[in-house]
């Protein structure tokens, strides 16, 4: 029996209040007389597809020790990988070829990140050195960013719709702190301290709103304006590895619609205003009418979803996984959480309510990390067993599975514009 395709996944509305588990429990909360008629609007979810990865088209080689960071450019048109030989490499996609290789760094790039408009690529290193490139020319833009005490745990920049001109960055470190820098003089400009141990992880929220997790166990959030701690969010008992925002791809892609595609990316086109215009729309659309939700995942074993802007209580615990979370995203959609562990498993859990929907078992080994594609339908796993496996979300198993490293997958991505999965890991080579 051949597959059907799947039917276009809608959403319901009434009185703009969308029918999460049944009509019933939607109305209960309004006032509805018997009499009249309801309109019930529906909506289409996703419209575009994207094609599942199903072989490995090349197999990058130039880093000379282990990658432990890859990702694509909000349009998909580049591809970077920090390596632990101290370069950040820039890759030609069309090609599939090297392009530049950025030097700078004097000890291992920990984690990279693009500036939501694709212009910039902030690195940081083992050293607490923070680089930025262009990866037009692979060449380094501005100063060195310099201040943390001791290793950059994590990046993030400032969403294209509170500012087009991609010019502040958040960085987390080892020392405990969180710096904001200002990236056009080249400074810092911020200092949140607050935490009582290593930062693991920083986002900064499409509302204004920075959230930070830390091994002291606890998530702060700060007000990104003037670096205010609005209040920290307790509950898990041990140390905080990662977090998501169900706004995360919005914001990462910025101005770019995956749906409108085309096969050669390129980059947006248009002013600034033009740029924050559009990024603010696609954000708006995304959120809906109430705040970002926040996903934490811990060395406890557990997940917490919270409402960090209305409540510090969490919205649910969501149990299960008998090993440590190491990461843990929203589809881009919202709809689903999905996290990985090492106890080999990936979890899928409801991206509202945190209800547990289903275990994607078929890894040998523990799942480093995770990727969903840009239509919410696929997700990639890469893990120490030295193997990708591509899941469908829809159906709840496993679609295909990519071997071909010759050692453990430490990063995964999936480009925003569908076409590629790159992965790179122990064995130095990067895979297409």
């Amino acid at each position: 029996v051949l597959p059907q395709d799947e039917p276009v996944p809608l959403a319901f509305f009434v009185h703009d209040a969308e029918i999460v588990a049944s009509l019933e429990k939607t109305l209960a909360g309004q006032t509805v007389e018997t009499e009249k008629v309801l309109d019930i609007i529906y909506q289409p979810q996703a419209v575009f597809r994207v094609r599942a990865v199903t072989r490995c088209t090349s197999s990058l080689e130039g880093h000379t020790e282990a990658v432990i960071s890859v990702a694509f450019s909000p349009t998909g048109k580049y591809l970077a990988s920090g390596s632990g030989d101290t370069t950040v490499r820039f890759w030609d996609l069309s090609t599939e070829t090297p392009q530049f290789t950025a030097k700078g760094h004097r000890h291992w790039v920990l984690s990279i990140a693009w500036s939501p408009d694709g212009k910039k690529l902030a690195s940081g290193c083992k050293n607490s050195q923070i680089f930025l490139w262009d990866p037009a020319t692979g060449s380094q833009i501005g100063r060195v960013l310099t201040g943390h005490s001791k290793w950059i745990t994590c990046l993030c920049w400032e969403p294209l719709h509170i500012n087009p001109e991609c010019r502040y960055l958040a960085s987390a470190s080892k020392d405990g702190s969180i710096r904001i820098w200002d990236t056009l003089m080249g400074r810092c400009d911020k200092i949140l301290t607050s935490h009582t141990q290593s930062v693991t992880c920083v986002k900064w929220g499409g509302d204004g709103l920075l959230y930070s997790s830390s091994q002291d166990r606890t998530i702060k959030v700060w007000r990104s304006q003037d670096g205010v701690l609005c209040r920290t969010l307790q509950g898990h008992a041990h140390w905080v590895n990662t977090m998501a925002l169900s706004t995360d791809y919005v914001l990462r892609t910025g101005a770019f619609e995956p749906a409108e595609a085309t096969i050669n990316p390129q980059d947006v086109s248009g002013s600034l205003a033009e740029l924050k215009d559009k990024a603010q729309q696609r954000y708006d659309q995304v959120r809906g009418q109430e705040p970002e939700r926040l996903v934490s995942g811990s060395d406890d074993f557990t997940l917490f979803l919270w409402r960090p802007a209305e409540d510090k209580k969490p919205l649910e615990r969501m149990t299960g996984h008998q090993a440590l979370i190491n990461q843990v995203l929203f589809s881009p959609d919202t709809r689903i959480i999905a996290s990985a562990s090492f106890d080999k498993s990936i979890k899928l859990w409801d991206g509202r309510t945190g209800k547990y929907l289903t275990s994607l078992r078929g890894h040998v080994s523990a799942v480093y990390q995770i990727a969903w594609s840009a239509d919410s339908r696929l997700l990639v796993s890469g893990s120490s067993d030295s193997t990708l496996k591509v899941w469908d979300a829809k159906m709840k198993k496993l679609a295909i599975d990519l071997p071909g490293h010759a050692d453990e997958v430490y990063a995964t991505d999936w480009s925003p514009d569908g076409q590629r999965v790159a992965s790179g890991g122990k064995d130095k080579c990067l895979r297409m």
